[in-house]
Formats: C-alpha cells, sequence, structure tokens
C-alpha cells in the first residue's frame, strides 16, 4: 500500500471542536480504512470543559465518550431562592484536553492540518496559508456562528478554575445555584469540585442580549468566592461562551438545501434549544457517521438527520418563547425553580432532548410561574415549525 496524498484524502472535517473531535474518533474506531483528516487552526478541544447526564448518552454509544471522562460524580444540586434538591444522577465531564490527546493519538502524524479554512465546498477545503485539500467528502463541524436568521435568546457565561486555600468544602457538582442576585436575565452560578482545593466557577445568564463583559463577570465570580467564605489562592483556566437559545426559524434558512456540504455539531443546529448544548447529539452523529461515510449521499443523510431533530427540537423552542417572551427577566429563575420540583427521570429525559408526550404535558400542566396572559401572548406568538 502506497503513502497517502498529502492533498487528497476521503473524509476532511474542518473544526476541532466537539462535534468534529468526535466524528474523528469514530471515525478511527469504526472506519479505519478510511484517509481522514481534520483542519483546526487553533488546539482541538480548545479551552473547553464538556459535562453531561449519564443519561443524555445511550449506553451502546458511551464507549465513544468513557476514554475522555475526566471527573465524574454520583449526584449533583441545584439551588434557588424557593427550593434546594439533591439529585442521584451520575455526572460527567470532559475536557478539551482529553479530547485533543484522543484525535492526536488516533490519526497519523500530518493529518491534524493546523491551518484555517477560507473556503468549503463539498469536495475540497482552500486553507488560508494556501493550498487546497480534496475529499470525497467535507464536513464542516466549525460551530454555529451568529444565526443570524434564527430568532435567539442567548446563553453567556465566563468560568474559572479556583484554587481554595484549606479546600471550598463543595462534594459535589452544583448545575445551578440561583440564589444569587439575578441580573441580565435569569443568572446562576455553575459549580465543579475538581478536587478538594480546586473548583470550577461558572456565572452564567439567559440573556436577551449577547454581549458579554468577561471583566464585569470576573469580579461577580470573585464576590462569589468571598460569599462562600472561600479564600482564592490561584485562578487556572478560563472560559468563556455565548449559546444561542432558539426561539423559532426554520431549519432551511438555517441549512438552505442548496448548501451541499455536509454538516454537523451547532453547524447542523444539532443542539438542544433551550439549554444550548450539543454534546449528547454530537455524540449520536459522530457514532452514525462510520456507517454514512462510505455513501455517495452522506451530505443529505446528515442534513436530514438534522432536519429530524430540528423538528423534534420544537418543544424546547417553545420553551425558550416562554422563557424569554413572557417571563420578566429578575423572574425568569421561577420556571427553573417549578421545573425542579418534577420527578428526576423527566428531568433527565428533559436533558437528552427527549422528552416524552406526559412529560411535555406535565411541563406545561398546572399554574404557570409567570403571568398566564404573558405566556398565551408567547404561544399565539410563537412559530410552530
Amino acid at each position: 500500500m502506497g503513502q497517502p496524498s498529502m492533498d487528497r484524502c476521503d473524509i476532511v472535517i474542518v473544526g476541532g471542536g466537539l462535534a468534529g473531535g468526535l466524528a474523528v474518533l469514530a471515525l478511527a474506531a469504526k472506519r479505519p480504512d478510511l484517509d481522514v483528516r481534520l483542519v483546526e487552526p487553533g488546539p482541538v478541544g480548545g479551552n473547553h470543559v464538556w459535562s453531561f447526564f449519564d443519561s443524555d448518552i445511550a449506553k451502546r454509544d458511551r464507549w465513544l465518550v468513557a476514554p475522555l471522562v475526566r471527573h465524574h460524580w454520583p449526584r449533583y444540586d441545584v439551588r434557588f431562592p424557593g427550593h434546594v434538591r439533591t439529585l442521584r444522577m451520575g455526572y460527567k465531564s470532559i475536557t478539551g484536553e482529553a479530547l485533543a490527546k484522543a484525535v492526536a493519538a488516533a490519526l497519523p502524524e500530518g493529518q491534524v492540518i493546523a491551518d484555517k479554512a477560507k473556503h468549503l465546498a463539498p469536495d475540497h477545503v482552500l486553507l488560508a496559508r494556501g493550498g487546497r485539500l480534496s475529499a470525497k467528502h467535507v464536513i464542516d463541524a466549525r460551530g454555529a456562528g451568529k444565526f443570524p436568521t434564527l430568532n435567539c435568546g442567548w446563553q453567556k457565561f465566563v468560568g474559572q478554575a479556583l484554587t481554595v486555600k484549606g479546600g471550598h468544602g463543595v462534594e459535589h457538582p452544583v448545575v445551578m445555584d440561583a440564589a444569587v442576585e439575578q441580573l441580565d436575565g435569569y443568572r446562576f452560578v455553575y459549580l465543579l469540585p475538581f478536587d478538594a482545593e480546586t473548583i470550577f466557577v461558572e456565572d452564567t445568564y439567559y440573556s436577551d442580549e449577547s454581549d458579554l463583559d468577561v471583566s464585569v463577570i470576573r469580579e461577580r465570580i470573585a464576590s462569589y468566592a468571598v460569599s462562600q467564605g472561600w479564600e482564592v489562592a490561584a485562578t487556572g483556566r478560563e472560559e468563556t461562551g455565548v449559546l444561542a437559545v432558539v426561539i423559532a426559524g426554520e431549519f432551511d434558512r438555517l441549512w438552505p438545501v442548496s448548501d451541499r456540504t455536509a454538516r454537523i455539531g451547532a453547524r447542523a443546529g444539532m443542539f438542544h434549544a433551550t439549554t444550548g448544548y450539543s454534546l449528547p447529539d454530537a455524540v449520536r452523529t459522530a457514532v452514525a457517521l462510520p456507517a454514512l461515510a462510505g455513501r455517495a449521499d452522506l451530505p443529505e443523510r446528515l442534513r436530514d438527520r438534522a432536519a429530524a431533530a430540528w423538528r423534534r427540537q420544537r418543544f424546547y423552542r417553545m420553551l425558550g418563547a416562554m422563557l424569554f417572551r413572557a417571563a420578566e427577566p429578575d423572574e425568569r429563575y421561577r420556571i427553573f425553580q417549578r421545573f425542579y420540583r418534577l420527578s428526576p427521570g423527566l428531568i433527565a429525559r428533559f436533558y437528552a432532548g427527549r422528552s416524552l408526550a406526559t412529560d411535555k404535558l406535565r411541563i406545561l400542566s398546572g399554574k404557570p410561574p409567570v403571568p398566564v396572559g404573558r405566556a398565551i401572548a408567547a404561544l399565539r406568538r410563537f412559530d410552530w415549525k
């Protein structure tokens, strides 16, 4: 067998974030016969921590992420002004560094191309530093972008790993600490105890605007640490992000039929419309990709999967409309406070994007945690596509 061509391959994946990295790992594991390249200008995985509930991923698919898990806990807490609860549900975290290490081990040397793609077509990529890489299939995994064709609210955050002198005393994750001052929409603090002295603190907002003032949020994280009685000895990794919370929009405008370049991940609209999280969909797509990789109609198949996922997200887009159009910004926490009084199974299926019809009815039943008139008005204006 001859040496692989440096300018031609079977599949080139553009974007080395979560979706692109997992796709590489799945193809390397299940289709080692394929010549796969990854184009990513920055570090693969970036500076990210991705967390998920055990129930987010089907047991048959966990082989893909199990080697990447760096932290795990058997339960988590939520805190609201009127409700505190511990849920006995497995919770895990993987890091960008773990993803980068796995990708480097999976692909032969030289098949991770540290460059930016300046143009994508279904069968080739033009690189910013010059050169053309041809492939049977190009897969766009470059992330979400701004989504100008969609009606969105925003989940935005700044997270820092703090080293606390003498220990922080937090035993398991706090997925939402909303017993904090409500600012810029629904605000909560997210806590991941990495070890006895290291805790990742993320200050998060469900906001009408996507603007993120990192310096202000850093000050709020410092104030939160003081309120917990922590003496911070050092600040480690810092992560920032702005995720779309989709309220309405047509899939055909997000991914036009005329665009025949394959997409995966947030670029394909494959994320939870209420939470903005993409890991469960990224795993499902990556696991399905090896069986599709040899098909001439790969782009059409991936688009059909993304369109079907978009239709399944309609209920969650409706919840986003309720959150951003019916609730006053400083009262939005009441929606989540009520939600976290529901059954653990319902909560788990919600985060996995697999809510049953009975779950949806239960979420919407009873006295709404927002003014009734505004709730009805929000539903009447909702785009049901």
